[in-house]
């Protein structure tokens, strides 16, 4: 019997309310007096909230969806009527369990809500959403990360139920569900976590976080607002020059206040450091916009590793150049789908459909002219910055950055991206060419 078997019976048993001893029968079929008498008709004890919990994950483990809508039904009709405080508990705790597992193995809480809402309908992911505040709400407040309590809060993860009762009956009956539909919410969200690789850790899990004084330095607010309206203007107007001029300026302008941040680290002389984000992206193409994500970190002096399984690209460097990089990338990525849905479809001299093979050369080359350009965006602003105290504080920078790079991903494949078809290629570079990125040559202030 195969394990995938082994674990559907498991569950199936574990599910099926448990009768007690046969007692014995006689030749004839029929059960002999027995002292005690009423030994074998006494019900047996209901399964604790622990025991439910374990089939509850049991079932999700198996991947079968036939399973887990038995089991949910079962324990609806069954173990729900005669005990709805240990069902609703079993669901809270093995979900909150299952979370401290995926923490611990490094994702974090944008990044479950991300892979969960590409998977599962939005009322699934609003349990995960749940779950999230649930887990958090246990830990002391400086025991958390500021950048988890940062996506908690971005999630709009709260604790809006009431916490003397089990989340699940309150959370069925808020989403107008049945407890049976709610329980196999439970188990479907179950069998996602269950299937999710570890992660390399960048942010210790609540609980185990250590607030310190000096936090790492990212963008200075203004700057970042006036970047951010920049690439505003740059995905709304309808034409290319202006995105284009609009998209430099924000580049430039991002790549000054770095090089002015680094001046101010060599006059106090602070020591250079690295992380890590998660930059999800949305299918399809997933390879090729991952090539673009790679071009405007590289140019913004960042190391970026594409996870094709699950679809985001991880950024490592330090956390002003990271938060230059996602910005930038988040634009551009909107300016290029744009640019790139407008090519229209694309058919060849047979009548063949060649939109999907164009618009993946579209955006490869959309992202190797683009780091052209960034390249020299960045070099311009660096010119007025030109100071020996500069190159210094770069080299650190950049070897901490590497340093950090081997220190999580200790197998990396470097994969080209196909580009077959040659007019989709330029046409990808001429609208690289027309994307936003130059900026205003005043002094910006740290």
């Amino acid at each position: 019997m195969s394990k995938r078997n082994r674990e559907k019976r498991a569950a199936k048993k574990r599910a099926r309310p448990q009768r007690g001893p046969t007692p014995p029968r006689d030749e004839f079929g029929d059960v002999p007096p027995w002292p005690g008498g009423d030994e074998y008709a006494d019900p047996p004890p209901p399964p604790s909230a622990e025991q439910l919990a374990n089939t509850l994950l049991a079932v999700a483990r198996t991947g079968d969806p036939d399973e887990a809508s038995a089991c949910a039904a079962e324990l609806a009709n069954g173990q729900f009527a005669r005990n709805p405080h240990a069902v609703g508990t079993a669901a809270g705790m093995i979900l909150t369990r299952t979370l401290g597992v995926m923490w611990r193995g490094g994702w974090l809480p944008a990044d479950l809500w991300e892979i969960t809402r590409r998977r599962v309908d939005a009322v699934i992911a609003g349990l995960l959403v749940d779950m999230i505040a649930a887990d958090t709400a246990q830990h002391a407040a400086q025991t958390v990360h500021e950048r988890w309590a940062a996506q908690v809060r971005q999630l709009d993860a709260d604790v809006w139920w009431k916490r003397d009762r089990p989340h699940l009956p309150q959370w069925a009956h808020r989403h107008r569900l049945t407890v049976e539909h709610a329980l196999l919410a439970t188990i479907t969200l179950l069998a996602e976590l269950v299937t999710l690789p570890r992660l390399p850790q960048i942010v210790p899990p609540p609980g185990s976080a250590v607030q310190h004084a000096t936090a790492a330095v990212g963008v200075d607010q203004k700057i970042l607002s006036r970047v951010r309206a920049l690439l505003a203007k740059a995905e709304s107007t309808q034409f290319p020059e202006e995105a284009e001029a609009l998209s430099a300026k924000a580049q430039e302008l991002m790549n000054r206040h770095a090089f002015e941040r680094a001046l101010l680290d060599a006059d106090e002389h602070r020591p250079q450091a690295a992380t890590s984000t998660r930059l999800w992206l949305d299918a399809p193409y997933l390879e090729a916009k991952s090539q673009l994500v790679a071009a405007i970190a590289a140019a913004n002096r960042c190391k970026a590793v594409f996870h094709p399984d699950l679809g985001f690209v991880a950024l490592i460097g330090d956390q002003l150049d990271l938060d230059i990089t996602e910005v930038l990338a988040t634009s551009l990525l909107v300016q290029a789908t744009r640019a790139m849905v407008a090519e229209g479809s694309q058919t060849s001299r047979t009548g063949t459909s060649r939109t999907r093979s164009f618009r993946q050369s579209f955006l490869v080359a959309y992202a190797a002219r683009i780091g052209e350009r960034l390249q020299e965006a960045a070099g311009t602003a660096a010119e007025p910055q030109a100071d020996e105290r500069l190159l210094p504080v770069l080299a650190d920078r950049s070897r901490v950055v590497e340093e950090t790079f081997q220190e999580m991903y200790h197998h990396t494949v470097q994969k080209a991206v196909s580009v077959t078809n040659g007019a989709g290629w330029h046409a990808g570079r001429a609208a690289a060419d027309r994307a936003d990125l130059d900026i205003e040559r005043s002094a910006v202030s740290a």
